[in-house]
């Protein structure tokens, strides 16, 4: 077995990657605001959007979804059983081999790259200036792919060796290269969507960079090596397929909602994309970031076939989802027009559209906790190395989806679209919880019952005082920035803190939600 690592509360770790992620969504916030004024809304800032969208795409099904799945699970189990040596012969195999496969296809792409943009943004075709613009930021951007992708393998060797902070931060550099491009570049380039796609390529190096430090400390700095038979190596490819096509499946959905939307009257897309954008925040924060932590330390113990510990890891995982989940659903529907309004309603945002957004944004609320409780469910998949289950629950979630889509699209219209979603994703939630519990994985401890008791008086006192405190809803369109402000923030503020006092008050305490070990 290899060295083992330091042991801390998974609670902290989780912590630890929440505080960062929380920092990089307030930055992309800056970061959009700052490319706002930049490049405005444009055919360079179409151009540059596009440029970045496509390599992200691909990070997010590639890098940070199948290979994730796939790999940290394998590693796991090496570190767990083997000898440090075996597990640096691993870590070895795989960067070669994922470094030449990121090559080559990074190398096509910028080669193909008027291909590219014509497949994601075929609209183009019909400006060349701007389907060439694109075309030349795209290969300013695609590297990006490349180094993104050897961060998140560097990340999950971190994770898997319980170094979070480090990976959990690394997001936030690239929100702070784009700000500093933007400011420091613009003067140098003809075009400031230019000076933004270096800072896209900046980011990737200085991410990538940021790891290797830490990777020497645990003594798995990869010395790349191209060994296609490896036994660990041919594992995780078998592993990456089935996890692959399950991130598809999400992708087709999120496609699939938006070809609808753009068939209903204008500002739908938007009404849409804004309420996303709040419900990504605590599901980012909290749901990703539990889900994060525990995949190694659950890979640990299903390797070392300690089951009983892996039943109490899941248990408590699902404990803080719903601690966290439930108020956060609630308080995203009660205020929601005092949300959107203090966040998005300038210029040409109007009063209707906050109104219209608010609505898909209570829709997208009541799933809030199936999204977070998919990300803690599927890791105890993973963790497994069974990435087919999820993926057969992920396929009838989508067709439940696409028919909940036509039903609800016609009396709801969008917002129909963002309740089929959050209905898909409690079926979702729902079998992969029930796979766990049949296959004797996911086992219920004690004190749920004096749990949900505690969860449900925190609620009800919270609802009390937000009640108390809400203003008229059509105040907040008459009011100024700084009277919203500071009117969400006193709402916020006491809602949170009635929550956190009455969850004291009835005997939650900071030791019951430590967690486990790692």
């Amino acid at each position: 077995m290899s060295e083992s690592t330091p042991r801390r509360s998974i609670l902290r770790s989780g912590m630890i990657v929440s505080a960062m992620t929380l920092l990089s969504r307030v930055l992309g916030l800056v970061r959009d605001i700052v490319i706002a004024a930049l490049v405005g809304a444009g055919g360079a800032a179409d151009a540059f959007f596009i440029a970045f969208k496509i390599p992200n795409f691909l990070r997010r099904l590639f890098a940070e979804g199948a290979f994730n799945q796939a790999f940290v699970p394998v590693l796991s189990e090496y570190v767990e059983q083997k000898t440090q040596q075996e597990v640096q012969r691993l870590v070895n195999a795989v960067a070669g081999c994922l470094g030449l496969v990121l090559t080559l296809v990074t190398g096509l792409a910028m080669l193909g790259a008027p291909l590219l943009v014509w497949l994601f943004a075929p609209g183009f075709s019909q400006s060349p200036d701007k389907l060439a613009l694109t075309a030349d930021l795209l290969r300013m951007t695609f590297p990006y792919l490349l180094l993104i992708s050897l961060t998140a393998f560097s990340g999950s060797i971190l994770n898997t060796k319980d170094r979070f902070a480090v990976p959990a931060f690394t997001p936030v550099l690239l929100n702070i290269s784009l700000i500093a491009a933007a400011w420091g570049l613009t003067p140098y380039v003809s075009e400031p969507a230019v000076a933004l796609a270096w800072g896209v390529l900046i980011a990737g190096v200085a991410q990538l960079s940021l790891q290797l430090p830490f990777l020497a400390q645990v003594g798995l700095l990869p010395r790349p090596q191209l060994v296609w038979q490896h036994e660990g190596v041919r594992r995780i490819l078998t592993l990456m397929t089935p996890a692959l096509f399950g991130v598809s499946v999400s992708q087709i959905n999120l496609l699939l909602d938006t070809v609808l939307a753009s068939f209903l009257v204008d500002g739908s897309v938007g009404w849409l994309y804004y309420s996303d954008r709040l419900v990504e925040l605590p599901l980012g924060v909290i749901g990703v970031a539990i889900g994060t932590v525990i995949l190694p330390t659950l890979s640990r113990q299903h390797a070392s076939a300690d089951q009983e510990r892996f039943a109490v890891l899941m248990d408590w995982a699902l404990r803080m989802v719903i601690l966290v989940g439930v108020p956060a659903a609630v308080a995203l529907i009660l205020l929601a027009e005092p949300l959107l309004a203090t966040l998005f309603q300038y210029g040409a945002m109007t009063a209707h559209d906050t109104a219209m957004a608010a609505m898909s944004l209570r829709a997208y609320a009541l799933g809030l906790l199936a999204f977070m409780l998919i990300k803690v469910l599927a890791p105890g998949y993973f963790a497994r190395q069974d990435t087919r289950t999820p993926v057969k629950v992920a396929i009838k979630a989508m067709i439940a989806n696409m028919v909940l889509n036509l039903l609800l699209i016609g009396p709801l219209a969008h917002a129909g679209l963002a309740l089929a979603t959050a209905l898909s994703a409690f079926m979702n939630a729902g079998l992969l919880a029930w796979g766990l519990h049949r296959e004797g994985v996911l086992k219920r401890q004690p004190g749920w019952g004096r749990f949900i008791l505690q969860l449900l008086l925190a609620l009800v006192g919270m609802l009390a005082v937000l009640y108390g405190l809400m203003p008229e809803v059509s105040q907040w369109t008459r009011w100024t920035l700084e009277h919203r402000i500071v009117h969400l923030l006193i709402l916020v503020g006491s809602g949170l803190l009635s929550y956190l006092m009455l969850l004291l008050l009835t005997g939650v305490r900071l030791r019951h939600l430590r967690g486990p070990l790692h």
